[in-house]
């Protein structure tokens, strides 16, 4: 897998070839995109992933169409963050305000709204995970972690938090429940 610095200088290759198939000098692509040419050189450098806005007048001013958004929306979230902090930020979680810190990094840059919308989890709930005042269930923390595309190494990492992190009875298993033999 690409660590962090590839997968921006990727993606601005992959917006440079954009440009370059639409038969656009940066100049004319200022026009439509409404961002000085400067700027949007800058967003292909390959240096620093340009913000979500800057990538999307970019796109839409090379005339990608509407449809194919959500496919770069996607692959700039990816470029956005760095798999190993993540996993890092999970490793070291030894609260649930850790928890939360790691948990707010994965689903950014997305809103409270657009993860409800997207997992049918109540934004309050999420909130409360972000924020480190409320522990998350196992199924309904499985289902966001997939909703936000993680990886499997960062999901794995999220149930060794969650492991860490549940209180006792949650981590006794079935045998040590069952009553001593008379």
């Amino acid at each position: 897998m690409f660590d962090h610095v590839q997968d921006v200088e990727a993606f601005a290759a992959a917006l440079q070839r954009v440009r370059r198939n639409a038969g656009l000098s940066y100049r004319q692509l200022a026009d439509t995109a409404h961002y000085s040419h400067p700027h949007l050189i800058r967003a292909t450098s390959g240096k620093h992933l340009p913000g979500w806005e800057v990538t999307a007048a970019f796109l839409t001013g090379c005339g990608v169409p509407a449809d194919l958004i959500p496919v770069w929306r996607r692959r700039w979230e990816a470029a956005s963050r760095d798999p190993r902090d993540i996993v890092g930020l999970l490793d070291s979680a030894d609260s649930l305000e850790d928890l939360g810190t790691a948990l707010a990094a994965l689903a950014r840059p997305r809103s409270l709204r657009a993860l409800e919308q997207q997992t049918g989890i109540p934004r309050a709930t999420i909130q409360a995970w972000f924020h480190g005042s409320r522990l998350p269930g196992r199924d309904r923390l499985d289902h966001l972690v997939r909703s936000l595309g993680a990886t499997p190494t960062e999901r794995t990492a999220v149930a060794r938090a969650i492991g860490r992190l549940s209180p006792q009875r949650d981590r006794l298993s079935p045998k040590t429940l069952q009553a001593p033999a008379a």
